[in-house]
């Protein structure tokens, strides 16, 4: 593995430490200032695309304003040249207390050592009943 690929792997891992904090400044260091996220649901053929920095800083920041208690256990990171990809389980609890749980993936585009690009699929699946429910 080249320096610039450990590098890149580094990221992708500090790019889920920083979500896992609901840090929107880490999060946003590893990225550039013309990041693209494409969201995995939106009216779009690519879900929701959002672009620049600002923009997709409020997208995280809402994810974690909307589920306190979001976490994303990643399973596997990977780089392969300027692409990554990063394998993880989604848990998150709403407001009415159903559970969410859904494994995804991202695909990612590095220029340098940043992330220049953030496409995100997930399973669709039926939110869980709250916990302590029958």
């Amino acid at each position: 593995m080249s320096e610039l690929d450990t590098q890149r792997l580094r990221q992708l891992e500090l790019l889920f430490a920083a979500f896992n904090r609901h840090d929107g400044a880490g999060v946003m260091a590893v990225m550039t200032d013309d990041i693209v996220f494409d969201a995995a649901a939106g009216p779009e053929a690519c879900g929701r695309r959002i672009s620049g920095a600002a923009d997709v800083r409020a997208a995280f920041e809402g994810t974690f304003a909307t589920f306190p208690d979001v976490s994303w256990e990643c399973t596997r990171h990977a780089v392969f040249g300027d692409r990554g990809i990063s394998e993880w389980i989604f848990r998150a609890t709403a407001k009415d207390g159903s559970r969410i749980e859904a494994e995804g993936v991202d695909l990612f585009g590095f220029r340098g050592d940043k992330i220049v690009s953030k496409s995100a699929f997930r399973k669709d699946r039926p939110a869980l009943p709250a916990k302590g429910a029958a």
